[in-house]
């Protein structure tokens, strides 16, 4: 296969002469998005100046504003609708697997989502790999260290998705090189490169986190959009808490640091995902209790709203098909019998539609966590790490069962819920129990759902049966399994790369 891929390149090669020395068809002399260009002798230049190095990280921020199918969009459909938390809401061929459990390496919602996470890696890597090599005197040693932070924060953000999707993935911390006649036995790897174990992934997201803290923007309570030291300490929290490099002792460290740096649950759930009395902007922006945010404004707004329900600043706008993520009956069920009213009406939404999928047209429930094109997409919140937490309290070979349970009755405290009996509170298996029922009712539509079962290892034990108590449901065309918690590899990824290989069970 290797010695096809190389003949492959040698013909391309032979055809590329014509206009290059290289397989770029823009020679590396004049500057573009991919290649800045080569200097005075010959050496290739990423960054011409400061100004080029600015105009990347920007591009870095950029895409939590404005690429939002892959981290959020798409997330929110295996997260939830793969869950139990919501249907897959269209009844289209690239949707309803994830509802219904048959989804192959040919879907096309997770081939887009590998290519851009992929993208992103190369974006972190550029600023990461080049920077210090940019000859420009007014770019600062400590700004070359914050650029590389901010990037090594962003590649672990990529790759901790990533990894959680799939499992084994090519692991690139390196910029491929052009291919040329002379180099393609040195450069195949960077082309094609290998999986790596799902270990080493989790080792190198908690390198570039590690080494990103110290040079990192300290957190700014003004401004939750910066990859801060604190967005690091939110992520290792989470990093801990899987079972690669489980840690709970870590789990809780840096829990105890978020809190250190000023983070604290919103004293108002409402707060956190509301608008104002006009429905002209978001309630709020920068809440205490937010720690990374996507945030949006009148005139630069945020179109992936359209997919989940109504933008309640243009009302209907874009409300003629049906929308993803429709919320199941069985999360509903959950926050009735929990009597949970605050988190519910947060959450889910009523509207009357054109279409009855899973439910009647007059009264059609919607995901609310995204409830206009000036609302903030909370990547990462506080509430999160307080129930890891908790979770990491439970599960420590000497547990510290009370301290768990205060964690969880402050989250119910916060919307007006009683507190855990002294029967839950005494129980190790209830607690956990009660954790994972809290984090479902609490972090809804946030992408955690379909990751704490995986974590907890109740794919099986919850999923296989919900299908017979949620009357709305697709019905299941195959089972989930121990092969489930990963899912496929696209199919036109394998085709271009013989050195990866699918996961099992597809």
């Amino acid at each position: 296969m290797k010695r096809f891929f190389f003949q492959v390149i040698a013909v391309i090669l032979v055809l590329s002469s014509f206009w290059s020395c290289s397989l770029v068809k823009d020679p590396l002399d004049t500057y573009s998005d991919i290649s800045e260009g080569v200097d005075e002798v010959g050496e290739y230049v990423a960054f011409k100046d400061k100004a080029a190095v600015i105009s990347h990280r920007q591009t870095l921020y950029d895409q939590i504003r404005d690429r939002q199918e892959h981290w959020y969009l798409d997330l929110l459909l295996v997260a939830d609708a793969h869950a139990d938390n919501a249907y897959a809401g269209t009844t289209g061929a690239e949707v309803l697997p994830f509802e219904n459990n048959s989804i192959e390496g040919s879907n096309s919602v997770l081939a887009r989502d590998w290519t851009r996470y992929m993208e992103d890696v190369g974006r972190a890597n550029k600023m990461i790999v080049y920077v210090d090599s940019v000859n420009d005197n007014s770019l600062t040693t400590a700004e070359r260290k914050q650029y590389k932070a901010e990037a090594k924060i962003f590649r672990a953000m990529v790759y901790f998705d990533m990894v959680r999707l799939w499992g084994d993935v090519p692991l690139i911390t390196t910029v491929a090189r052009d291919i040329t006649s002379e180099n393609i036995e040195e450069v195949y790897d960077s082309y094609f490169p290998k999986q790596s174990t799902e270990l080493e992934v989790y080792e190198q997201i908690e390198k570039d986190l590690l080494e990103a803290i110290a040079d990192a923007p300290t957190n700014n309570m003004a401004n939750k959009t910066i990859f801060s030291k604190s967005v690091a300490r939110a992520l290792l929290t989470k990093v801990y808490a899987e079972k690669p490099l489980r840690d709970y002792n870590k789990v809780i460290q840096y829990a105890d640091e978020l809190a250190a740096d000023g983070f604290a649950l919103e004293d108002d759930f409402t707060n956190l995902f509301g608008m104002n009395e006009g429905r002209t902007d978001a309630k709020m922006r920068n809440t205490k209790e937010s720690i990374l945010e996507g945030q949006f404004f009148a005139g630069n707004g945020n179109w992936v709203t359209w997919m989940f329900g109504r933008d309640l600043t243009n009302y209907d706008s874009n409300f003629t098909w049906a929308k993803w993520v429709t919320p199941s009956r069985d999360l509903i069920t959950t926050y009735q019998a929990e009597g949970d009213l605050v988190r519910l009406n947060e959450s889910i939404v009523y509207y009357q539609t054109t279409w009855s999928n899973y439910y009647p047209a007059n009264n059609y429930p919607f995901m609310y966590k995204l409830r206009s094109a000036v609302n903030s997409i909370i990547k990462y919140r506080y509430a999160d790490i307080l129930l890891l937490k908790a979770e990491a309290l439970i599960q420590q070979e000497s547990g510290d069962l009370n301290a768990a349970a205060d964690i969880i009755d402050l989250i119910r405290g916060r919307v007006k819920l009683a507190k855990l009996n002294s029967g839950i509170r005494s129980s190790r298996s209830a607690l956990l129990d009660a954790v994972l029922k809290e984090r479902r009712l609490e972090l809804a539509f946030e992408g955690q759902r379909w990751f704490d079962l995986v974590r907890l290892e109740k794919v099986e034990s919850v999923m296989n049966n919900v299908y017979a108590k949620d009357s709305g449901r697709r019905s299941q065309l195959y089972p989930f399994t121990k092969y489930s918690y990963r899912l496929p590899i696209p199919q036109s990824i394998l085709d271009q790369n013989p050195n990866l290989k699918q996961n099992l069970g597809y």
